[in-house]
């Protein structure tokens, strides 16, 4: 007999299949799946976005299951597989309390799924019998039941208050010997996580410096010459250098909507092209909203009006790089010299789209990649996408935890907050660099909606 039977909710699945094995715990629990379960998860398979790729694992591992037994019960019937160390079992009611209604199909679901929670009570008699779920209405309809109840526990997890950036005093005379000085002689209470430093003199001096390998990489006005997009304040500057100086594998921004993020992203990048040191920009983004959309038109390349109807921020963010780059010759900026402008940078710097679902067999090489919203990506799709990378690649990833629209990701579980958490330790295998950007460029919309509502949040 199992210690424990987990009965599981369709966003456990959809969370992250990880959750799955965690659950089983090496196989000393066993982990129910309930037929309705299996149900959603087939509506969801061919969707293209994180919720898709997440319901094809599912398939895979259940492929890859051996059955073990078929168990017509009484009143459920029980399919039990095991994969590896992982007990899974398939559990469906022969009898339904609860009518199919498609106008409230979400609730009919539920209420199916509780169903089977609660007979698993008496199917698994001398076991602690839980129903999982990360949605708290479906969790308040297991306590209309007397089910015991539970969430998961990264629920729970703490996200580490990171310092990536500090300010330390600093001797005016002493600003001459900063560069590629060592940062641990001047900071002794440096951490990993500190990538960026802002030294104050008392007679007022600064100087700002990023750091690779302990060593002080000093930022001017100069590291951005000739740049039709410059950054406009000290973080996007800390940003931008990372990303021009080339020394960093793996780049990880939070940041707050309308900081200009995606922006110095792509245009850093472009920049990187322009010097012959990668051959095209790959640009990934885990887009929740756009899935009904994308399911009805597909997801071939090659049509301008999908691609600026799927990949908004990203033709926002050349549109606007296009009229920078214009001459003042130009200054009417007609919609044919914007268009054609955007053309041809699509083309020069091979800019190309990869959703997550397609990333699976592909190996990327040369490459500038980015990886946008992602707060909206699961650990797994993060190890699925860097996977795809060879060392010929650079990773900038950015997104922002204060705009979560994954229903099933929280920000402490999400593929961004998991790699901003590695950005405080050492890595044999590549250099990282992260910060926060914390002001919003936008204008003054963004600076009055921050002001009024994200004051007022955490009021």
């Amino acid at each position: 007999m199992a210690d424990k039977v987990s009965v599981v909710d369709t966003n456990i699945v959809l969370q992250n299949i990880q959750n799955i094995k965690n659950l089983s715990d090496s196989g000393k629990n066993i982990v129910v799946v309930p037929e309705t379960v299996l149900v959603e998860l087939e509506d969801k398979k061919k969707l293209m976005d994180e919720l898709g790729f997440q319901a094809r694992e599912f398939a895979r591992f259940l492929a890859e299951a051996k059955v073990k037994e078929v168990d017509i019960a009484k009143d459920c019937r029980v399919v039990k597989l095991y994969n590896g160390d992982c007990n899974i079992h398939l559990v469906a009611k022969n009898i339904y309390e609860s009518d199919t209604e498609l106008r409230h199909i979400a609730e009919s679901n539920d209420k199916r799924i509780i169903e089977v929670a609660d007979i698993a009570r008496s199917y698994y008699k001398g076991s602690k019998v839980i129903f999982v779920s990360i949605d708290v209405y479906a969790r308040m309809f297991g306590l209309f039941k007397n089910l015991k109840i539970e969430s998961l526990r990264d629920d729970k997890s703490e996200v580490p208050k990171q310092e990536f950036f500090k300010t330390i005093k600093f001797d005016s005379s002493m600003f001459t010997i900063l560069e590629n000085a060592n940062i641990t002689a001047i900071d002794k209470e440096y951490k990993i996580e500190n990538f960026c430093y802002e030294f104050v003199s008392g007679d007022g001096n600064k100087a700002y410096a990023i750091i690779h390998n302990e060593r002080i990489l000093q930022v001017d006005e100069l590291d951005f010459r000739g740049m039709k997009v410059k950054p406009v304040n000290m973080r996007q500057k800390f940003f931008m250098k990372a990303i021009l100086s080339n020394l960093y594998n793996l780049l990880v921004i939070d940041a707050k909507s309308g900081s200009g993020k995606t922006l110095i992203a792509v245009a850093s990048a472009m920049r990187l092209i322009d010097k012959g040191i990668y051959d095209k920009i790959v640009y990934v983004r885990n887009s929740i909203e756009s899935v009904d959309k994308g399911a009805d038109v597909g997801y071939l390349s090659g049509n301008d009006e999908k691609f600026r109807i799927y990949n908004l921020a990203l033709y926002d963010t050349i549109e606007f790089i296009a009229k920078k780059m214009l001459k003042k010759a130009e200054s009417k900026e007609s919609v044919e010299s914007i268009n054609a402008k955007i053309t041809e940078l699509l083309e020069k710097y091979r800019i190309e789209k990869l959703w997550p679902g397609e990333a699976r067999g592909r190996t990327l090489s040369n490459a500038v990649v980015i990886l946008d919203e992602w707060q909206n990506s699961s650990e797994n799709t993060t190890q699925l996408i860097l996977s795809r990378l060879d060392d010929s690649c650079i990773a900038i990833v950015i997104g922002s935890n204060r705009q979560i629209d994954n229903l099933y990701l929280n920000k402490y579980n999400n593929g961004l907050t998991s790699l901003l958490k590695q950005a405080s330790h050492k890595h044999l295998e590549l250099n990282m660099f992260a910060i926060d950007l914390q002001k919003a460029v936008r204008g003054k919309f963004a600076e009055f909606s921050e002001r009024v509502y994200e004051n007022k949040r955490k009021n």
